[in-house]
């Protein structure tokens, strides 16, 4: 299993970014999936996950401003982000759960100034 995850990159904040990670696997269809990040001195912590359903959750500080998705046909999951503030600045990971392990993309930079 690989995930490949791209998108990032530095944005003014009040700006958008839409981070994409594909996914190397038969069985994405049925894989929940998520979305992490880490900023510098700080653990990783999850950001949004998704069901093998469609449904969403999302961390407080980034509900009303980012939507996580998937396309089943593209094995992609997404990652729209809008309204971004410098706080949001991390290399953000995609995760898939597939059986009872955890698989993680190489991670994406996205810096967002003030």
């Amino acid at each position: 299993v690989q995930l490949q995850a791209s998108g990032g990159g530095l944005v003014q904040a009040g700006g958008s970014l839409r981070l994409s990670c594909d996914v190397t696997t038969s069985i994405f269809s049925i894989s929940p999936m998520g979305w992490y990040r880490q900023a510098p001195g700080k653990q990783r912590a999850v950001v949004a996950t998704i069901s093998s359903g469609g449904w969403p959750n999302y961390t407080g500080s980034v509900k009303g401003r980012f939507t996580i998705s998937r396309d089943n046909a593209k094995n992609t999951v997404y990652l729209q982000m809008n309204t971004l503030k410098p706080e949001d600045t991390a290399v953000y990971y995609c995760k898939a759960q597939i059986g009872n392990r955890d698989y993680w993309g190489q991670g994406t930079q996205v810096t967002v100034s003030s």
